[in-house]
C-alpha cells in the first residue's frame, strides 16, 4: 500500500506503483481531502488517517501489507503499524517528516521551496496541481497534526521491520533525522539514493522500488541506489 503526503495524491506515487506492481498486488490510496476527495468537517488526526488505511486494507482482504508512506504519509503508515500491527508486515518511510528541530511552518516552507527549485518539472507540476485540488484551507488544517506528530517516538511501538529511504539531496528529510529514525525503528535500515531529492519515489522510482524489494525479498536481484 502506498500512502501520499500532505496536499498530495496517488498521482505522484504512480511511477513507484508501476514498479512495485510487477512484484505483487499494489494499492495506492487518496485520503479524505486529498486528490479531489471531499474533506472532512474537522481536522483529520494522524491516528484517524491510519484508521482509514486499516479499514481500506480490511475491505481489500489484505492481512499483511508492505506499507509505504511518503512525507506525511510516513506518519500515517507509522501510526497504522502501531495500532494495527497485524496488517503491516514491513514499514517503509520515504522522505519522512517531521524532524522536531524543523517542525515550524516557516522552516518547512523554506525547505520545500529549496526542494522545488531543483525538482524536475514533472514533479513540480504534480505537486502544484495536487496542492490546488487540496486547497489552502485543508492543507493548513492538516499541517498542524503533521508538525506535531513525533514519528521518532512512535517508532518505538512499531513491531514491523522498517526501511527509511531518502534522496541524498533531500532538504526536507535530512540525513541526521532519517538516520535517527532508522536507529530507533525495529530492524531499521536507512537507504539513500544518490542525487535525488524529496520526490525520490517519483524521480528514482526504479531505485526506490528496488530498495523496498531488497528489504522485503532479500534474495531478489535489485538495482538499489542507481
Amino acid at each position: 500500500m502506498l500512502v501520499h503526503g500532505l496536499g498530495m495524491s496517488h498521482r505522484y506515487l504512480a511511477r513507484l506503483h508501476r514498479e512495485l506492481a510487477s512484484w505483487g498486488d499494489t494499492h495506492s490510496v487518496d485520503l479524505p481531502g486529498f486528490g479531489g476527495t471531499p474533506a472532512p468537517g474537522a481536522v483529520m488526526s494522524v491516528a484517524r488517517g491510519a484508521a482509514l488505511l486499516g479499514g481500506a486494507l480490511d475491505a481489500l482482504g489484505v492481512t499483511a501489507a508492505v506499507v509505504i508512506g511518503h512525507s506525511m504519509g510516513a506518519q500515517f503508515a507509522t501510526e497504522l503499524a502501531v495500532h494495527r500491527p497485524e496488517l503491516v508486515s514491513h514499514l517503509v518511510l520515504v522522505g519522512p517528516v517531521t524532524d522536531p528541530d524543523r517542525a515550524r511552518p516557516l522552516v518547512q516552507a523554506l525547505d520545500l521551496t529549496r526542494d522545488a527549485l531543483k525538482e524536475p518539472p514533472s514533479g513540480n507540476l504534480l505537486t502544484a496541481t495536487d496542492y490546488v485540488r487540496c486547497g489552502p484551507r485543508w492543507y493548513f488544517t492538516e499541517l498542524v497534526p503533521m508538525l506535531a506528530y513525533r514519528t521518532d517516538e512512535r517508532l518505538a511501538s512499531v513491531a514491523a521491520p522498517t526501511l527509511v529511504i531518502r534522496g541524498t539531496e533531500d532538504p526536507v528529510a535530512r540525513r541526521a533525522w532519517s538516520a535517527e529514525l532508522a536507529r530507533r525503528a525495529p530492524s531499521g535500515t536507512l537507504v539513500e539514493i544518490p542525487g535525488h531529492r524529496h520526490l525520490v519515489q517519483h524521480t528514482a522510482a526504479a531505485a526506490t522500488a528496488a530498495a523496498v524489494i531488497a528489504r522485503v525479498r532479500p534474495t531478489a536481484p535489485t538495482t538499489a541506489g542507481r
